[in-house]
């Protein structure tokens, strides 16, 4: 396979039967041997309200992954922006990368990261501040090159160079990053819909800037590996069940792989969390090789970013290696 970025979304997700804090730690754990493989980075994504997600709190989880690491580059996939006034996700970031030099990215989106319930309870009277996204990123750059009109300063923060990222699962997103410069991360794992017609028109409308001068696309999908492809998809289903609560609006902590993961869901649902789950490879090694090699050049990504729902925490490293194995064979 050609050489490609490879790094890890990490959801901190709260399995069944363990705590929070089991979470936690699978993380750092998952993280230190992300960065012996080789993985270029390890993001966490902000949630809110859900049961089976646990990275809330997103940078203090990237500063505690970042303290057991020494070379894995850790940021966010993403800090929703309209949930933070820009001058704290600047002096936050600002104080990451001062701890933790040239190892932090600052990842942007838009979405509450939750219902509209506990968006409110987030942003209160500024229910309409994802109207202002543009605007809000550009002020978070300005408070990190010190430039702000307001004469207000990030500190720390200010004149560091944090690499910024525009998450997105539309084409607003994909207009937004080619009209700045900057890179551009899509949500494939969960909303397909609009990848590939998103990153055509990313590239296309790409102005360089001094952050990029040529178009950088990372896209996130669903990975399960193990020995054989039945296994793969035995354990696959945990990630299935997942989905299923999502779409039925019961979610659960991540639950135990099934035999048979028919006798759980409806055909509607199945068909519904199968449209969600269009770009996501489960095989052995051989398998999803050939799937991943194929996805690459069909879609010319520069990085590969996976995430793996998977029940045992043995298992899931054992798919990280073997991922890191097929996409350097």
């Amino acid at each position: 396979m050609a050489s490609i970025n490879y790094s890890v979304l990490d959801l901190a997700t709260v399995i069944e039967g363990h705590t929070i804090a089991d979470s936690f730690q699978n993380s750092v754990v998952n993280a230190r041997q992300a960065e012996a493989l080789g993985y270029t980075r390890y993001w966490f994504a902000e949630h809110h309200n859900m049961i089976n997600v646990a990275s809330s709190a997103t940078s203090l989880l990237i500063g505690h992954v970042a303290a057991h690491t020494t070379s894995i580059r850790v940021g966010s996939g993403g800090i929703m922006l309209p949930n933070h006034s820009p001058l704290v996700v600047a002096e936050q970031f600002g104080t990451l990368e001062t701890l933790y030099p040239g190892r932090i990215d600052l990842g942007l989106g838009r979405a509450p990261g939750s219902d509209q319930t506990t968006a409110f309870a987030i942003r209160g009277e500024n229910m309409n501040a994802a109207f202002h996204f543009p605007q809000d990123v550009e002020s978070l750059q300005h408070y990190l090159t010190g430039d702000h009109p307001n004469g207000v300063s990030a500190i720390p923060g200010e004149g560091l160079d944090i690499p910024i990222w525009i998450l997105g699962s539309s084409l607003d997103s994909a207009r937004l990053a080619a009209a700045k410069g900057l890179p551009y991360a899509f949500a494939s794992h969960f909303a397909p819909a609009y990848f590939l017609q998103a990153i055509d028109l990313y590239r296309k409308s790409f102005k360089p800037s001094k952050h990029l001068q040529e178009p950088y696309v990372i896209a996130c999908v669903n990975v399960v590996v193990a020995d054989t492809d039945d296994e793969a998809q035995y354990l696959a289903t945990s990630l299935q069940q997942l989905f299923r609560g999502i779409i039925t609006g019961k979610r659960q902590l991540l639950p135990p792989p099934v035999e048979n993961i028919n006798n759980i869901w409806s055909a509607a649902e199945r068909e519904a969390a199968m449209q969600m789950l269009a770009y996501s490879f489960f095989g052995s090694k051989a398998t999803v090789q050939t799937q991943l090699t194929d996805f690459i050049i069909r879609t010319g990504i520069n990085e590969l970013m996976v995430t793996s729902h998977i029940y045992s925490q043995e298992a899931r490293l054992k798919s990280y290696r073997l991922l890191a194995e097929a996409l350097n064979a």
